[in-house]
C-alpha cells in the first residue's frame, strides 16, 4: 500500500441517487471526482450520467456546495483507464451481489497498484463480495456504508473483510473523519451491520407492539419521537422518508439471513403495510405512504378502515407527559414503570426489546457498546444510544427488569442476558486528538459569557444566552474577556457549545420590549454598544479567531466578519438576515461588505458590491461555508474544515500562525466609497424589482436604506470616509426603520411565529 496514504482522486461507480450524492460530497471536500455509469443509447453516450448530475442540482437539501460541473461524467465502456489514477474507488451500484460482482470483474484490471476499492452497501456480505476480486486486491478492499443523504448524515460504517489490511482501515477512518467530516463506526460483516440492524429492529419492535396494542400510527409517532429524545419523524414518518419499499427490502434481508435470531418473528411488516406498498404508496417519494398531505392537511392511513383520515392532536396522556418530565433519567424510568395503559406499555416494551436485542447481539455485530450507541445516534438521530439510555436509567435496575421480563415471558424472547461493559474506550487513532481539545479553568465569567483557558496562554469564550444571542450581558462579557486576554494572553477564540448555532445575533425580545415602552434612546445606546464591542474585537491587541459552526445570523455574522480570522466547519451558514425583521445590519456588517468590495481586485467596486447588496436585501443564507466564502461572508484566507469537532484545533493553530508571524492588529484605514453614483445604480435596480412586483413598499424602504449605507451615504463618488462614518450611517438607518409600524410588526411576528412576515 502507498505510504503516506493520500487521497487526491476519487471514482464513484454508479450514478444513481446515492452514488451521485457521494460523488458530490467528495467534490465538496475538494477531491477530483469521476462519476461512472453505463453508456446511454443514442448520440450522447454520457446522457445517463449527465442527467444524474443535473438531478443533483434539484435535490433539497442540496448535496452540492461546489459546482456540479466539477464532477466528471464517465462511462465504463470508454473511461476505465481513468481508474488507474484514482486513489480510492467507491462502488455504489444496486444492492445485488451479482451486479456488484460483475462490475468488479470489469474494473479490477484497470485499478492502480495502490488503489483502494470500497463498496457502499447497506448490508451485503463484504466477504462474499471479496471472493470475486483477485487476491492482490483483498487487503485493499472493504465496505464503507454512507447513510443517505451522505452530505448531511454524519455516520459512515467501516466494514472490513477477513483480509483487509489493518493499516488501510486506520487510514480510511482517518480520511473519512477529517477528509469527509464523518463519524466513523467500525462494524462487523453481519447482515445490515450495526445501525440498520439495531435501528430497523427498533422500528420493527415498535410496529410489533403497536399492532399488539391496537395503537394507530399517528399516536405511535407522538409517543416515539421527540418525547423520547428521537427525531420528530419518529417511527412511521421515518419509514415514509426512507421509502416503504426500501424498508421492505431491508426487512426481507433480515428475515432471510437471520433465521436463527430469537426475534425472528419481528422481521415482517404488518399485512396492511404490505398492501400499501403493493398499491404504490411508497412514502414521501410517491406522495403517500402511512401519511399523505392533502393541501395543508396531514392525513394518516387507518389500518382498520383502510382509508386516510386527518391526524389527531394531543395524543399523549397527561400522566405519561408528566412521567417523561422528571429531572433525571432514573426518575423517568421509575415513573414509566409505575404507569398503566397501552401508551406506557408500548414505550416500555420497545425499550425492553431494544435493550435486550443490543446486549444479546453485541458481540456479533460490534466491538463495543460505544460503537452501537454512536451508530444509532449518528445514523438514526437519537439523542442517547441504547446503551447510554440503559446506563442513564440505572445499569442494575434495567438488568433486573430485563431478567424479570424474560422470566415472566412478557412478549419477549427468552434469550440469555449476557453481561455488557458500558465503559467507553476512545479510539487511539491520531485523528481524534484533533477532536479532544479540552478547555482548562475559568478565567472570567459574567451572566452572558464564560472565558476558559486553553494551552499556550490562549482563551476560549462562549456565550450563555438562549440561541447565543448578544444582549447587554454578552456584550459586557466580550469586553471583560478581552480585558483579561489582552492583559496576559496570546489570543482568544470565539466558539459556542451548540454546534448548530454560533449566534442568532441581537436579542429581539429585548428590542421589542424597548419598542413597546417607546424607549428608543435605550435602543440607540444598545446599537452603539454593539458597534463598539465588535470594533473592540476587530482592533484587539491580540488575535481573535471565530471557530464557526452552524448558523451565524445577523449580528452573529457581523461578529464573525470582524474577527482576525475564521475557521469554519463545512456546514456553517453565516448571513446578514436583518431585512427579514424589517431592519438592516447595524453592527458593522454593511461596513465590512463595503470594505471587502473596495479591497477586491475589480476596478469597478459596484460590480462586487451589487451582489453583496442583493444578497443582504434578500436575507440570503449561503448553503455551506464554501458558498459563504464565495459570497464574501468569509475571506479567501479563512479556513474550512470538514469535521465540526476539529474546528477548535484548527482555530488554535490559526492563532499560533498569526502570532508566529508577529501579529499586529489591523490599522484603521480610510475607505473610498461609491457615494451618490453607486446609490443611483442600486436605486435603479430596486425600481425594477418594485415595478415587477417582487418587493413590497416596505421592502423598498428597507432596501433603500441599505443601499444608502452600503454606498457610503450622500457623498460624492470616491469620497474617503472612515469606519465611524459608516457605523453612524448604519445606526441612523437602523433607528429610522425601528420607528416604523411595519418593522415593529415584523419583529413581533418573528418572535411569535419564528418566521419572517412579508408586509
Amino acid at each position: 500500500m502507498q505510504s503516506p496514504f493520500l487521497i487526491r482522486r476519487v471514482a464513484v461507480l454508479g450514478a444513481g441517487v446515492m452514488g451521485a450524492q457521494i460523488a458530490s460530497h467528495c467534490t465538496n471536500a475538494g477531491y477530483k471526482t469521476y462519476l461512472f455509469d453505463l453508456k446511454s443509447e443514442g448520440s450522447n453516450p454520457y446522457k445517463m450520467v449527465q442527467d444524474s448530475l443535473k438531478r443533483l442540482t434539484k435535490l433539497k437539501p442540496s448535496p452540492l456546495a461546489e459546482s456540479v460541473s466539477l464532477i466528471e461524467a464517465c462511462i465504463y465502456e470508454q473511461d476505465l483507464e481513468k481508474l488507474v489514477s484514482c486513489d480510492i474507488v467507491i462502488e455504489a451500484v444496486a444492492e445485488r451481489l451479482d451486479i456488484k460482482e460483475s462490475l468488479y470483474q470489469k474494473i479490477t484490471p484497470h485499478l492502480g497498484e495502490h488503489t483502494v476499492l470500497v463498496s457502499n452497501t447497506s448490508g451485503l456480505s463484504i466477504n462474499s463480495l471479496k471472493s470475486v476480486l483477485p487476491e492482490s486486491m483483498h487487503e485493499r478492499f472493504c465496505g464503507v456504508h454512507f447513510f443517505n443523504p451522505p452530505r448531511y448524515m454524519h455516520l459512515a460504517e467501516l466494514i472490513p473483510c477477513d483480509s483487509t489490511a489493518p493499516a488501510l482501515l486506520d487510514n480510511l477512518e482517518t480520511w473519512l473523519t477529517s477528509g469527509l467530516g464523518k463519524g466513523v463506526v467500525r462494524a462487523k460483516d453481519t447482515p445490515n451491520f450495526i445501525a440498520n440492524r439495531v435501528g430497523v429492529f427498533s422500528l420493527l419492535a415498535t410496529l410489533y407492539h403497536a399492532e399488539r396494542l391496537g395503537l394507530a400510527p399517528d399516536k405511535v409517532d407522538a409517543l416515539t419521537g421527540v418525547l423520547l429524545g428521537r427525531p420528530k419523524s419518529a417511527t412511521y414518518r421515518t419509514m415514509d422518508v426512507v421509502g416503504l419499499d426500501t424498508l421492505k427490502h431491508v426487512v426481507h434481508t433480515m428475515e432471510e439471513h437471520l433465521k436463527d435470531d430469537p426475534w425472528h418473528q419481528y422481521y415482517a411488516l404488518p399485512a396492511w403495510l404490505v398492501e400499501l406498498i403493493d398499491a404504490g404508496a411508497l412514502g414521501q417519494k410517491s406522495g403517500r405512504g402511512v401519511f399523505r398531505k392533502q393541501g395543508k392537511i396531514i392525513e394518516v392511513y387507518d389500518p382498520q378502515s383502510k382509508t386516510y383520515r386527518a391526524t389527531e392532536s394531543d395524543l399523549v396522556p397527561a400522566a405519561l407527559k408528566q412521567a417523561l418530565k422528571q429531572k433525571s433519567q432514573q426518575d423517568i424510568f421509575k415513573a414509566l414503570l409505575a404507569l398503566e395503559g397501552p401508551e406506557a406499555e408500548l414505550i416500555l416494551a420497545c425499550f425492553r426489546d431494544v435493550f435486550h436485542y443490543c446486549v444479546y447481539h453485541l458481540e456479533d455485530i460490534a466491538d463495543s457498546a460505544r460503537q452501537v450507541d454512536e451508530a444509532i445516534k449518528w445514523g438514526f438521530g437519537w439523542q442517547l444510544g441504547p446503551f447510554e439510555t440503559w446506563q442513564a436509567f440505572g445499569e442494575e435496575a434495567v438488568r433486573d427488569w430485563l431478567q424479570a421480563s424474560i422470566s415472566d415471558n412478557l412478549t419477549m424472547c427468552e434469550a440469555a442476558l449476557p453481561k455488557v461493559s458500558f465503559a467507553a474506550e476512545p479510539s487511539k487513532l491520531a485523528v481524534y486528538q484533533k477532536q479532544h481539545v479540552k478547555p482548562l479553568g475559568v478565567l472570567y465569567e459574567n451572566e452572558g459569557v464564560v472565558l476558559k483557558s486553553l494551552p499556550d496562554d490562549l482563551a476560549l469564550i462562549s456565550f450563555k444566552s438562549k440561541a447565543n444571542t448578544m444582549g447587554s450581558q454578552v456584550l459586557e462579557g466580550i469586553q471583560g474577556a478581552l480585558d483579561v486576554v489582552e492583559a496576559s494572553g496570546q489570543g482568544m477564540i470565539i466558539m459556542q457549545q451548540d454546534p448548530m448555532n454560533f449566534s442568532s445575533g441581537a436579542d429581539l425580545s429585548l428590542v421589542l420590549q424597548d419598542i413597546e415602552a417607546s424607549n428608543f434612546a435605550s435602543l440607540s445606546h444598545m446599537v452603539k454598544a454593539f458597534q463598539a464591542t465588535l470594533m473592540r474585537v476587530k482592533y484587539a491587541s491580540v488575535p481573535v479567531v471565530a471557530a464557526l459552526r452552524g448558523r451565524a445570523l445577523g449580528g452573529g455574522c457581523e461578529l464573525v466578519m470582524q474577527t482576525d480570522a475564521v475557521v469554519a466547519a463545512f456546514e456553517s451558514y453565516p448571513a446578514l438576515v436583518e431585512v427579514g425583521v424589517g431592519l438592516i445590519p447595524a453592527g458593522g456588517g454593511c461596513k465590512e461588505l463595503l470594505l471587502r468590495a473596495t479591497q477586491s481586485a475589480s476596478p469597478d467596486v459596484m460590480s462586487v458590491l451589487t451582489p453583496y447588496f442583493e444578497r443582504t436585501a434578500m436575507a440570503h443564507v449561503p448553503g455551506s461555508a464554501l458558498q459563504a466564502k464565495a459570497e464574501g461572508y468569509l475571506r479567501a484566507a479563512d479556513s474550512i474544515v470538514m469535521h465540526q469537532e476539529e474546528v477548535l484545533f484548527a482555530a488554535i493553530a490559526k492563532i499560533k500562525a498569526l502570532q508566529a508571524a508577529s501579529y499586529r492588529p489591523p490599522l484603521e484605514r480610510q475607505i473610498r466609497v461609491p457615494g451618490r453614483d453607486g446609490f443611483a445604480r442600486l436605486e435603479a435596480l430596486l425600481a425594477n424589482y418594485k415595478a415587477g412586483g417582487f418587493i413590497s413598499e416596505h421592502d423598498t424602504l428597507i432596501a433603500t436604506k441599505l443601499a444608502e449605507v452600503m454606498t457610503g451615504g450622500d457623498v460624492d463618488q470616491n469620497t474617503m470616509v472612515d469606519e465611524a462614518w459608516l457605523l453612524k450611517l448604519e445606526h441612523d438607518a437602523f433607528m429610522a426603520l425601528l420607528e416604523t409600524e411595519k418593522t415593529q410588526a415584523r419583529i413581533k411576528h418573528m418572535l411569535e411565529k419564528g418566521r419572517p412576515l412579508r408586509n
